[in-house]
């Protein structure tokens, strides 16, 4: 009865507003998101700056028209990545696999075989939502989350991971993790973005050091447990979605868990050149962990 507070209607416009879209043929979903994306970069947002920062470090050879090109179609994967969510809320099983095709899963039968447990690395991508539905759909995972502060959404989400997933650990709940991992389930989870509390390290991405969450090694150090890297891409027109499962780590882990991050960056990194668009370009990734380390988001 609390999700009825006048404080939740426009949270329940909203969502009602979203199941609606998704319930459209798949390509009118692609064109209304692209639409939100589009109202979204007429606003006056800090967003826009911050995607721009990103693409100028990452990637240097743009041009001006490029990269402005680039950050239109980047806030339109952001509205498609919004319905895509949504998605993985309310479509059916059918639909999903209509959309979307999945390879690799021998390394992930590989992983599982070894009966140490499975953390499937992936980053934040626009398709990162749906990416853990089509996952789910051939073996079911335990999503690693972020709790939201909107109740009523975190509701939603909830309830999205109790009918599709194994289930749903908190991002901080390292027992969890390993109770999942030394039962050989599967962990899924992206850390890829900027970190800087306990345990964060200094690593370069695109060749600037930035706070880095080095834990993933250790875990895998602890358990035993196989890393696979997992990305999804979404296809041109109304193609749907390829989602990848990559060989094992070749040396994780090793003895260093900065080394193997590296080797995590340098896959992201690669992924973001074959799909630049797709990335999630609108989070402050370069921080550091000192106030004497550049601050590339301050607007001169």
């Amino acid at each position: 009865m609390k999700f009825l507070a006048p404080r939740y209607w426009p949270t329940w416009l909203g969502l009602g507003l979203l199941w609606v879209t998704v319930k459209l043929p798949f390509g009118a979903v692609l064109a209304v998101g692209r639409g939100i994306g589009r109202m979204a970069w007429l606003l006056p947002l800090p967003y826009q700056h911050i995607a721009r920062t990103n693409m100028a470090l990452c990637l240097p050879d743009l041009n001006d028209q490029q990269r402005h090109t680039l950050l239109l179609r980047h806030f339109e994967s952001l509205g498609i990545g919004l319905l895509e969510s949504a998605m993985t809320w309310w479509s059916t099983r059918a639909r999903i696999t209509a959309l979307s095709t999945l390879e690799g899963t021998e390394h992930l039968s590989a992983a599982l075989a070894r009966g140490k447990g499975v953390i499937v690395l992936t980053a934040h991508f626009t398709t990162l939502q749906i990416g853990a539905r089509i996952l789910n759909q051939h073996t079911p995972i335990n999503v690693l989350y972020r709790p939201l502060k909107n109740a009523l959404l975190a509701a939603v989400s909830g309830g999205s991971f109790a009918r599709n997933a194994r289930s749903a650990i908190q991002q901080d709940d390292v027992r969890g993790m390993i109770g999942a991992l030394r039962r050989n389930e599967i962990v899924w989870y992206a850390t890829d973005q900027s970190y800087r509390k306990k345990g964060a390290v200094m690593v370069p991405f695109f060749g600037y050091s930035t706070a880095t969450n080095v834990f993933t090694p250790r875990l895998a150090a602890m358990t035993g447990a196989t890393v696979l890297y997992y990305s999804t891409e979404r296809l041109p027109g109304t193609k749907g979605w390829h989602a990848t499962i990559q060989p094992a780590f070749s040396r994780w882990p090793g003895p260093d868990p900065v080394a193997d991050t590296l080797e995590y960056h340098a896959v992201i990194e690669r992924q973001i050149r074959a799909m630049p668009d797709q990335y999630w370009w609108i989070h402050r990734r370069f921080k550091g962990l000192s106030s004497d380390y550049p601050d590339y988001y301050r607007k001169h």
